[in-house]
């Protein structure tokens, strides 16, 4: 079965199901997206900060597919922000993937303590004249962030990535992406594995006949959410793809929704800055 798309707000549309490739090691990007276009995934999610992009741009390169079939998203990171550096990086990013644009671009994260996020995003709207980028969103962006964005720039992004999983469902934050047509996106589906081990999640999944990833992703798809899993395991590149053979009931989706919250598993994009620490290096030096 093909992937539902999920209408934007600027009248482009993205796959509702894609392929992440955070933590993925350059050389081991290149057969898990060739995996993962195999089994019909065409959307796939890269960050310049992943140091990936050249795997996947590697794969696409090798995949015989027509571009126009693939959506491809990649994101700026922190260092990079301000109006003339992002057009900068956003070059960096495409020579590196080996594309004349992106389907969709996002700010990384908001990294208040800097404030250049909303200068950014103007970067951002010039790309997209500049016919680099379809579509522009942010990511790890608070409501204050989103709603700064909106009131600088006359543009309500397209996107926005957050951490979203069973114990950090984001409903309010999710409740205004509805309110101002944005698209919640979710990262870290599956709670980076802690969820899949929740009696609740494994009870469903045994009463559907599916894997608990299966489920978890099920769920995601049924509350609305655009998601991204991400394995480096042949088998289960190609099991977190099979999840249009069956339905949650409304309870089984209210069963996993009502999971107690628990802790971010990411940090928190108020105090996440340029400063702090992130364990893949520079982007560029690959």
């Amino acid at each position: 079965m093909s992937v539902p798309n999920i209408p934007l707000n600027d009248g482009n549309t993205i796959p509702q199901l894609g392929f992440g490739v955070w933590q993925v090691p350059d050389d081991v990007a290149e057969p898990a997206v060739a995996k993962a276009f195999e089994v019909g995934y065409r959307h796939i999610d890269t960050a310049a900060v992943y140091n990936n992009e050249r795997g996947v741009g590697r794969a696409i390169a090798k995949s015989g597919l027509a571009r126009e079939e693939l959506y491809i998203t990649t994101k700026l990171w922190n260092a990079e922000q301000g109006y003339d550096s992002t057009l900068a990086a956003l070059d960096a990013s495409l020579q590196r993937l080996g594309l004349d644009y992106v389907d969709l671009y996002l700010i990384h994260w908001a990294v208040p303590a800097r404030d250049d996020f909303v200068a950014t995003f103007k970067a951002f709207q010039k790309a997209r004249e500049d016919g680099k980028v379809r579509s522009i969103g942010v990511s790890n962006f608070h409501e204050a962030h989103v709603r700064r964005v909106i009131e600088e720039t006359g543009e309500t992004p397209s996107v926005n990535q957050i951490e979203l999983h069973p114990h950090l469902a984001q409903a309010r934050l999710r409740e205004l992406h509805r309110e101002l047509g944005i698209a919640t996106e979710s990262y870290s589906p599956l709670g980076i594995g802690k969820s899949l081990s929740e009696p609740v999640v494994q009870k469903i999944a045994e009463e559907a006949g599916v894997t608990p990833a299966q489920a978890l992703i099920r769920w995601h798809l049924q509350i609305g959410n655009i998601v991204i899993p991400k394995s480096q395991t042949p088998e289960r590149i190609a099991s977190n793809f099979d999840v249009f053979g069956f339905e949650l009931t409304p309870a089984q989706i209210d069963a996993i929704t009502g999971l107690p919250e628990q802790p971010r598993l990411n940090p928190d994009p108020d105090e996440f800055n340029l400063d702090d620490k992130w364990p893949y290096g520079d982007p560029n030096s690959h």
